[in-house]
């Protein structure tokens, strides 16, 4: 159980290595994040830390929730998240969590909501092949026969159809940190994370063995 940040996609970009490689990046503004409250294993039964992320305007928050961070000393936020956290006792109210937890080089782990397409037929969601594409067809991206006739005469749960498409939580294990700048409270993550332009992710330290190469100031 590691401790982690909330943090939030501004874009993609490049970064050269020390040896010249071209090394495609996401840039993720990750914290800082305030600690809101600390559970223990005593009272709620594990340890954990809840985080917060992006100020809010008092005016939109509900007293109950006011009183929540007034606890903490921290203003009101619109993210929060909990971190399970092997000792939750070495951490204060209201502490500030800065990409500093990091180290270039690390393996994470990026959490978002994927891009929302809409309704998608089988060939964009499922990447079906098509029918054939002349000589009369008049099936080119149907899906065809999408289950028997006699027995079971039914369609299986979980066959692919076309429907909704993205909106999805999908989690990237094994990115690497290549760069940070803790002063602008950016991380520079090796290859692609999901979601779009100022969405919310969260990044957590990966179990994968860590490796990396030394990028170019």
């Amino acid at each position: 159980m590691s401790l982690g940040l909330i943090g939030r996609k501004v874009g993609m970009g490049h970064v050269y290595s020390s040896d010249g490689e071209m090394i495609p990046i996401t840039i993720i503004e990750a914290g800082p994040c305030p600690v809101i409250q600390i559970k223990n294993k005593g009272k709620e039964g594990y340890n954990a830390l809840q985080l917060g992320f992006l100020p809010k305007k008092v005016s939109r928050v509900k007293k109950p929730l006011q009183g929540h961070f007034k606890k903490s000393g921290s203003a009101p936020l619109y993210y929060l998240k909990e971190f399970r956290v092997d000792d939750s006792e070495s951490y204060q109210l209201g502490q500030s969590i800065n990409v500093d937890i990091f180290t270039v080089g690390q393996k994470v782990r990026v959490t978002g909501v994927s891009r929302g397409m809409g309704f998608a037929g089988g060939v964009k969601r499922w990447k079906f092949k098509g029918g054939p594409g002349s000589h009369g067809s008049t099936s080119h991206r149907a899906p065809g026969s999408i289950g028997s006739s006699a027995f079971p005469s039914r369609v299986f749960r979980g066959k692919r159809l076309p429907g909704h498409m993205g909106m999805d939580t999908v989690t990237v294990d094994g990115l690497e940190v290549v760069d940070r700048q803790p002063e602008r409270n950016l991380l520079f993550i090796r290859g692609a994370v999901p979601g779009w332009t100022n969405s919310m992710v969260v990044i957590k330290p990966s179990h994968k063995q860590q490796t990396g190469k030394a990028v170019k100031p």
